[in-house]
């Protein structure tokens, strides 16, 4: 299932980074990850922006230049029937339209909404373009993450406004949040979640999480991430957490030279 032609309503389907110099991003990740980058900017546009792939599929994509004064980020977008009607939704549901719904440049229309907590993520109904059309192996995105103090609070407002359901599962001795889309086939035959899952919820605690405002991340499947991690601090990245064990996982938390964070992960035996 790793290659797709297209998602579902409520199914998170794509990744993008909005940077300061789309150019200079565009060298760091395709050193990182191996992507090829093909710049993709309409002649009338005014911004930039550069479609990533892997064996000539899309996996993601950088654009310039980022919002004024804001950090840039990697951001996810979910695959809807109606953009306005959604971001009516999340402001009813309690959270906020940060951008307005807006034409997208595959002629598609997307908005990014907030949920009362604050984590942003974006809502498209695609055109021409279809979503990512490689996930979950090496070198690709694989999963999207809420990172959130309030559990009860998302569950309301994502269960409201796409759908969502979710359910609680095991993670060694913690327990995350599975987010759900009862119908929608993903992942991989013989994996130890629901296949329709397509997000996950973490609880932000400790000393490392007090000063970090809620937000949603993202993660990449590598074949070896202590490599990876070791290669973005050479391209001039950064590694936030050093490589660790996870159950099944290995996973690092990076950022590019520009301070965009992110996870990369490698499956292991258990």
């Amino acid at each position: 299932m790793s290659e797709r032609s297209g998602y579902q309503p409520g199914v998170p389907c794509w990744v993008d980074t909005w940077q300061p110099d789309a150019e200079a991003a565009v060298a760091f990740y395709t050193q990182l990850f191996g992507w090829e980058a093909e710049e993709t900017t309409s002649p009338d546009s005014s911004s930039r922006y550069f479609m990533c792939r892997l064996r000539g599929r899309d996996v993601a994509a950088i654009g310039s230049p980022s919002p004024e004064g804001a950090q840039p980020v990697w951001g996810t977008y979910v695959w809807v029937e109606d953009v306005e009607q959604t971001a009516a939704k999340a402001t009813e549901a309690g959270g906020s339209v940060v951008m307005e719904p807006f034409d997208s440049l595959d002629g598609g229309r997307v908005a990014v909404v907030a949920d009362p907590a604050g984590a942003a993520l974006g809502v498209w109904r695609p055109g021409s373009h279809q979503g990512a059309q490689i996930v979950s192996e090496p070198s690709a995105w694989s999963m999207s993450a809420l990172n959130t103090r309030d559990l009860s609070g998302a569950e309301r407002f994502y269960g409201a406004v796409l759908g969502w359901e979710t359910e609680t599962f095991a993670f060694g001795e913690a327990e995350i949040t599975l987010w759900r889309v009862p119908g929608f086939v993903g992942g991989e035959p013989g994996q130890p979640v629901p296949r329709d899952v397509v997000a996950t919820m973490l609880p932000m605690t400790g000393d490392s999480a007090e000063d970090m405002a809620p937000h949603w991340s993202i993660d990449f499947w590598v074949d070896d991430t202590d490599e990876t991690a070791a290669k973005a601090a050479e391209l001039g990245g950064s590694v936030v957490v050093p490589p660790y064990g996870l159950p099944g996982f290995r996973q690092a938390e990076l950022a590019d030279p520009r301070g965009a964070h992110f996870s990369v992960s490698r499956m292991t035996a258990g």
